[in-house]
Order: C-alpha cells, then structure tokens, then sequence
C-alpha cells in the first residue's frame, strides 16, 4: 500500500523541526514560507512541480 504524502506536508514538517532545533529562525522561516508563497505564483511554479513530480516517480522506482 503506497502512502501518498503532500509535498507541503513534508516542508512544514521539516521547517517545524529546524524551528524546534533551532536551526532556522523565525525570520528565516518566514523568509523561506514567503518566497514559497511567491514563487509558486510565477512562471517557475510548472517546472517546480514537474521536476517534483519526476523526482517522486525515479524515488519510487528504486
């Protein structure tokens, strides 16, 4: 049984973890959501998603 999880799951989680660690500060975290948030809304946003997306498939068939 393959247990899909979201890609914004994964990243919250581990931008939850470096916040706990203290690894990555609150500014930094805030940095990192926004230019998340914006650049999902350019041109860029496609690509991402098919390179994500191929990354997952080449995972799976290892």
């Amino acid at each position: 049984m393959a247990v899909t999880v979201s890609l914004v799951a994964l990243f919250g989680l581990v931008l939850f973890f470096l916040l706990r660690s203290k690894s990555l500060g609150y500014g930094g975290a805030f940095i990192a959501a926004g230019f998340g948030f914006f650049l999902a809304s350019t041109g860029a946003a496609g690509p991402i998603n098919q390179l994500a997306t191929a990354v997952i498939h080449a995972i799976q068939q290892l």
